[in-house]
């Protein structure tokens, strides 16, 4: 009698969205409440070290998909179109037989403007556009109103949540998903992308019970707050509005952020537990991560778009109970594109050839295993307006960020263990003058390898994209 094959193990992939590195309990932050994500850090694997490709919605969930940089997929930015000649873990999961589904956000459709709900801008119809994610679908392309929820499936009819909350209906969604997969032979993947804790940070857009959480708690300006704004920065620059309204409203915005990443630690919570209710808790792969970070006033900057540890590092936690070793943390500076053929890897399913990243399966089970010296950040823009002067390439390593501005040649080096909030620069001290070299070298020769050109951001739109700002070309050619 013929052995029969092992089931492959299912795979949960959280994506929350604008969520730091640094505002969980086990990251060592006192005012966090996020007991359920504590948990999952010392029942698995938590890289330190993680960063985003590109701090921006569209280019990571783009580069997420494809193992691939923001140069070769296209998307330099928001409100563009993906192309969708391209192969995906979406398409690797269901051409070996996996069930897929994708709740929330996906931000990889829009190519006119316009974000909230409207039908040209936020259903995404069955077919390639959807890469490969052929099974379940409840999405929408861009919304943060938490209590103006909608979604899509198979028909342009715009839909709505059973309760009010969007990420507590989302969560249920899952687990609705998760407990209907798990009674079939076939292994599952559901990818759940969340929208906290995204702006508005305002009191009306998360439950009360959370904001409450923190209604005491003290909440001020960062440390190394300047009042004058970043120049750098491709938005609110305006040192008038930089001290009337950032200036007053970023420690009350903090602590909405902090209660919206409450409620996400709740249902992450209930998740976990579903999973072992059903009994499936050994067999499925569950991996919490971001798309990057916000600098809520750091460095004479908010939002994200930069190579600033608080917008590039993102959290990234791993859990397969009996596989990967409990409490496992690795420095490794592990990038966006090394996350799809990781999560293959650990799937022992096929990586594409066209995949840029490194599979860091290995080190996920606790083995000796291949890691990447440095990670290669890439900045171009952040929104359709094609703004140029903003853009920037950056290098960061275990220990060291290297950057440099493409609009007046401007270099940053950053020891992020001494100088942890990155205020000073060394590029020009004599002491750090080999890392200095070392880095610039190697960054130059990632460029290389890429075809990173490294142009102003229209020049992106003048020769990347057609009049409908569909993805024609990428740093590789024509797709």
């Amino acid at each position: 009698m013929a052995q029969q094959k092992a089931k492959k193990p299912n795979i949960i992939y959280v994506m929350a969205d604008q969520l730091r590195h640094d505002m969980m309990g086990y990251s060592g932050n006192y005012k966090a409440i996020t007991p359920n994500l504590d948990k999952m850090a010392t029942e698995g694997l938590n890289f330190e070290n993680c960063v985003s490709v590109t701090p921006v919605c569209a280019p990571h969930r783009a580069s997420l998909l494809t193992g691939k940089y923001s140069s070769s997929t296209g998307m330099v930015t928001n409100e563009i179109r993906i192309n969708p000649n391209q192969k995906t873990i979406g398409h690797v999961l269901t051409d070996n037989g996996y069930e897929t589904g994708y709740i929330g956000k996906w931000h990889l459709w829009a190519n006119i403007a316009g974000h909230h709900g409207e039908l040209r801008t936020a259903y995404i119809p069955p077919g390639p556009y959807r890469l490969g994610f052929d099974g379940y679908w409840a999405a929408y392309n861009f919304n943060h109103r938490s209590y103006q929820g909608y979604f899509f499936e198979d028909t342009e009819e715009r839909k709505t949540y059973d309760k009010p909350y969007e990420p507590e209906a989302q969560f249920d969604m899952a687990m609705d998903f998760v407990e209907k997969k798990s009674k079939e032979e076939a292994p599952f993947a559901l990818f759940l992308s969340v929208g906290v804790p995204h702006d508005p940070w305002v009191k009306d857009n998360v439950p009360e019970e959370f904001y409450d959480m923190f209604k005491d708690v003290a909440f001020k300006l960062p440390d190394n707050w300047q009042d004058s704004p970043d120049g750098y920065m491709d938005r609110n620059t305006d040192p008038e509005k930089w001290l009337s309204y950032w200036k007053e409203n970023i420690p009350e915005q903090k602590r909405v952020y902090y209660a919206m990443v409450a409620s996400l630690d709740v249902y992450m919570g209930r998740l976990m537990k579903k999973l072992k209710t059903l009994g499936i808790d050994e067999d499925t792969i569950v991996i919490f991560s971001s798309d990057h970070g916000e600098m809520f006033g750091e460095n004479g900057r908010v939002f994200k778009l930069t190579f600033y540890e608080s917008a590039a590092r993102i959290p990234l936690l791993v859990r397969w109970p009996g596989k990967i070793p409990a409490g496992l943390i690795s420095d490794a500076p592990i990038n966006t594109p090394d996350l799809m053929p990781t999560m293959l890897g650990l799937a022992n399913l096929p990586i594409p050839e066209s995949v840029e990243g490194m599979d860091l399966s290995a080190i996920c089970l606790g083995k000796n295993g291949k890691e990447p010296d440095f990670a290669f950040l890439q900045g171009m823009g952040h929104t359709y307006l094609w703004k140029d002067g903003h853009e920037w390439r950056a290098l960061r390593s275990k220990r060291f960020t290297y950057a440099k501005y493409l609009v007046d040649g401007s270099e940053l080096l950053f020891d992020n263990l001494k100088d942890p909030q990155q205020t000073k620069n060394l590029v020009n001290d004599p002491f750090y003058a080999d890392v200095y070299a070392d880095m610039k070298q190697k960054m130059m020769a990632k460029m290389n390898m890429l075809n990173d050109e490294f142009k102003p951001m229209s020049w992106y739109r003048d020769n990347w994209l057609d009049g409908n700002r569909n993805i024609i070309k990428s740093a590789k050619g024509a797709f």
